[in-house]
């Protein structure tokens, strides 16, 4: 049963890879021809002078061995190819350099490159703390796939050039086969499977962002996707649509892990208590790691992926370089390079799986149907709301 396991799965990854190459190959002529002009500028190759022997701190979330080893290999490859030396500082929340930066109030910072999410974004754009026209600035950045990704706003902000999209990731959820059903799930649904497998479901603890986003799902789900999550949250939305949340949230609790008064910290630790047959499900925002988990022996071999009925929240994961960063030419050449073909396409075939945003490479069965962000201004009163009833 493994070895067919393995061998089914290294055809579906084999298969991907494949369809990847194809794209790549059909596009390479053009896509080269166009980087090359690109990259051949006066102002980038003057960037790429400037760049030369400069340290690069990059402040990004620690959380996923598969990510950390993803950026790991590029370090290697960015010192190798353009004398730039990345350094990863590991963080365990996106808010950590938003903090620091206001720390700093306009110092020069300890910051040259943030992993920024979207519930940071619109305060760091307002506040004016990030370097913009990155767009026009870093060639390959003329190769994003605007048109079929929700790339271009960030949880309903646009980004006008302060960030660059270099991932994405859809909210999903890893269960043992016959826990959901059917391949969507809503509310009801999973009320019902908790109720039937006590114990065994549960959520990160927000403010971690796989909990938050878990509960971004529910609302969405409980609502209709009523319009009013997706623009800034007036009072009176907040008192007509947070209630139907919390008033699910109090007959799911019960039926959870510990019965809802204690919470996996982060989505690493939930997927170990699914490792360990703990849990029957945990969360995801990689929609391909369920299929890295299972090849790897990681995760059971009949483990499915699910996503809500309707569709998977979806966002990009996007690299910000600081206004008052010490190496912002080292740090464009790192962007550069991670929107590159070949950092995409080893971020999508590695150790990652996370799916290419470039259009050489862009492969739209790697993705589940999605479902836009909700404002940011949500995402806060979500977290602080929840901690004030099931904090504790």
């Amino acid at each position: 049963m493994t070895s067919r396991l393995f061998r089914s799965l290294s055809n579906i990854f084999s298969v991907c890879f494949v369809l990847v190459s194809v794209a790549t190959a059909n596009a390479n002529p053009e896509f080269k021809r166009i980087t090359t002009i690109e990259e051949n500028s006066a102002q980038w190759q003057q960037t790429l002078k400037a760049a030369k022997g400069q340290s690069v701190y990059f402040y990004a979330w620690g959380g996923s061995k598969a990510v950390n080893d993803y950026i790991r290999w590029a370090t290697r490859e960015i010192a190798q190819q353009y004398r730039v030396k990345l350094i990863h500082v590991k963080v365990t929340d996106p808010s950590e350099p938003v903090s620091r930066l206001k720390a700093e109030n306009g110092r020069t910072s300890a910051i040259d490159l943030m992993w920024v999410n979207g519930e940071n974004f619109a305060y760091l754009k307002q506040q004016e703390f990030l370097l913009g026209k990155l767009w026009s600035t870093i060639p390959n950045a003329a190769f994003l796939v605007v048109d079929s990704l929700p790339i271009t706003v960030d949880f309903g902000e646009p980004m006008d050039g302060f960030e660059v999209p270099w991932g994405i990731g859809q909210f999903n959820l890893i269960a043992e086969n016959g826990v959901f059903q059917q391949s969507q799930v809503s509310a009801t649904s999973l009320l019902d499977i908790a109720k039937k497998n006590p114990n065994t479901v549960t959520y990160p603890r927000p403010p971690e962002f796989h909990g938050t986003t878990f509960l971004k799902q529910l609302l969405v789900n409980l609502t209709d996707a009523d319009p009013h999550l997706y623009q800034s949250a007036t009072q009176q939305a907040q008192d007509e649509l947070l209630p139907v949340l919390w008033q699910y949230l109090d007959q799911l609790h019960p039926y959870l892990w510990q019965q809802g008064k204690a919470f996996p910290s982060s989505a690493a630790e939930q997927l170990l208590l699914y490792q360990q047959k703990v849990l029957s499900m945990t969360v995801s925002f990689n929609p391909n790691q369920w299929l890295k988990e299972k090849s790897t022996q990681q995760i059971s071999e009949s483990s499915v992926r699910r996503y809500f009925t309707d569709g998977a929240i979806t966002n990009s994961h996007n690299l910000a370089v600081p206004k008052s960063a010490p190496s912002p030419d080292a740090a464009k050449v790192v962007i550069n390079f991670m929107l590159s073909e070949k950092a995409q396409k080893e971020k999508f075939t590695g150790v990652w799986g996370d799916p290419s945003v470039i259009t050489s490479l862009f492969y739209e069965k790697a993705t589940m149907p999605a479902h836009p962000e909700l404002h940011s201004s949500w995402h806060v009163l979500i977290e602080d709301a929840w901690q004030q009833r099931y904090g504790g």
